[in-house]
């Protein structure tokens, strides 16, 4: 019996902006290094946009500086994205070095487990 292909059209780009204002804010970039600030909010409703903006820095030859003392609500898929960035480029021999802290990030960071993975070290 053959499988029959769905067909596949093409879907539009989300209309609502909130997802890419809110996913990863603002990134400072030089030469020696890079500060990412992490947005407020942290989901899975921003989970692409996060990692198109940190995949944009994953080659960034520097220690990347991400600060999350703004973070505000995060959930398992932000800090999949973040972990991910992170063990990527520990992988190649580059180091993250981490800004700020919020109730909220230490504690889904501590939840999930990962402190080890992020190196992270609750203040």
């Amino acid at each position: 019996m053959k499988k029959r292909k769905k067909a596949t059209t093409p879907r539009s780009p989300r209309k609502d902006s909130s997802a890419a204002s809110t996913a990863g804010a603002d990134v400072e970039e030089t030469a020696a290094d890079a500060t990412f600030a992490v947005a407020a909010e942290c989901t899975v409703a921003d989970a692409g946009a996060l990692k198109s903006e940190l995949g944009r820095l994953l080659d960034h030859e520097a220690a990347v500086t991400l600060d999350v003392g703004s973070v505000q609500r995060i959930d398992t898929a932000g800090l999949q994205v973040i972990a991910a960035f992170v063990r990527e480029r520990a992988t190649h021999g580059r180091n993250v070095v981490w800004q700020g802290t919020t109730p909220a990030f230490s504690n889904a960071v501590e939840l999930l487990g990962l402190g080890s993975l992020l190196s992270w070290e609750r203040s």
